[in-house]
């Protein structure tokens, strides 16, 4: 049976007003009498109900970020920023992985509002302005994350991936490159859509060069592999001698492919390109080359953000913050 804060101020022989001002507000209690509060509390082993306490008081001391694979270690990152900051301000952050899927996301949001959190940072992968929107009116502001917004009536946080993704294939053109090859995610996803566009930017500039296309069904390390063996399979004469992959676990995936089939060598034949330069693309049996972004400083200006809506309500402008990628060189493009 749990312990009731009237269990606990009759141990100490104080009343329920006297346990609670101990919890809450210790400074207008005698030092004698919190030391008696505190022993009935450790005797009984009282756990405090902060959730049922919150939500008294109208809200969670809980920040959701909800993102897209909260198995590519960029996210990981993001989440280690805004946890960073969340404590800063004694908050904490729940965390939710959206899979690349809109009902789970849509769920996901459903969640947050009957919990009554704080904020929201997310990782759209369908949400509508309208239903963000509404989550406002009922008291739940949210920032974007990894993602750019024309609209004044979000704040939110990412970079500027069109200029990733010409940075990215420009170095591959600057090395001599023609035949690139941009293996991405699903086209739904805007980061993807971008780092395409920026991508075809650049091999516009250059007369004889050409862009081919190929979308997987997710940005992970096994689609990656499965792009791998079908670039592998093609004929010598219609392979690229470049991949700008949308993300490093894409990256990672297709020089696996190419090293277990031995067909392709990096860079020799096929240089390679990622995106995110998470921590393993330096430990890869060819380090990765890769596009830098500032992810923990992303989660952390999101919480920024966050805080800032919260405290000026109505009269908060909100802000859309875009960081500037960096080009990371490594030995998959020759380095």
């Amino acid at each position: 049976m749990s312990v009731s804060v009237r269990d606990v101020a009759d141990r100490a022989q104080v009343s329920v007003g006297t346990v609670s001002n101990v919890l809450n507000r210790p400074e207008r209690v005698s030092p004698t009498t919190v030391e008696r509060v505190t022993a009935a509390i450790a005797d009984l082993g009282f756990v405090r109900n902060d959730a049922a306490r919150q939500l008294r008081a109208g809200r969670s001391r809980s920040i959701a970020l909800s993102v897209l694979d909260i198995g590519n270690p960029f996210f990981t990152d993001i989440a280690r920023g805004a946890e960073d900051r969340a404590r800063e301000a004694g908050l904490s952050v729940l965390l939710a992985n959206s899979d690349e899927d809109s009902g789970r996301e849509s769920e996901h949001l459903d969640l947050f509002a009957e919990q009554r959190v704080f904020g929201i940072l997310l990782t759209p992968v369908g949400a509508r302005p309208e239903r963000l929107e509404s989550l406002r009116r009922q008291g739940t502001p949210t920032v974007l994350v990894d993602r750019q917004t024309d609209s004044s009536d979000f704040s939110s946080v990412a970079v500027d991936d069109v200029a990733g993704g010409y940075m990215a294939v420009k170095h591959l053109l600057d090395i001599g490159r023609r035949r690139i090859v941009f293996v991405g995610g699903p086209a739904r996803i805007r980061q993807v859509a971008d780092r395409l566009e920026g991508a075809q930017k650049a091999v516009a500039e250059v007369g004889d060069a050409t862009l081919d296309v190929v979308l997987q069904e997710s940005l992970s390390v096994l689609q990656g592999r499965a792009a791998g063996e079908r670039l592998s399979a093609r004929p010598a004469s219609n392979r690229p001698d470049a991949v700008f992959a949308a993300n490093d676990l894409l990256a990672m995936g297709l020089l696996q492919a190419f090293a277990m089939l031995g067909s392709i060598r990096v860079p020799d034949d096929v240089a390679l390109i990622g995106y995110d330069d998470i921590d393993f693309t330096r430990a890869s049996v060819v380090p990765l080359s890769s596009v830098r972004q500032p992810s923990h400083e992303i989660g952390h200006t999101a919480v920024d953000l966050l805080l800032r809506e919260n405290a000026e309500g109505p009269s908060f402008t909100h802000e859309q913050i875009v960081f500037q990628p960096e080009l990371v060189v490594r030995e998959s493009t020759g380095n």
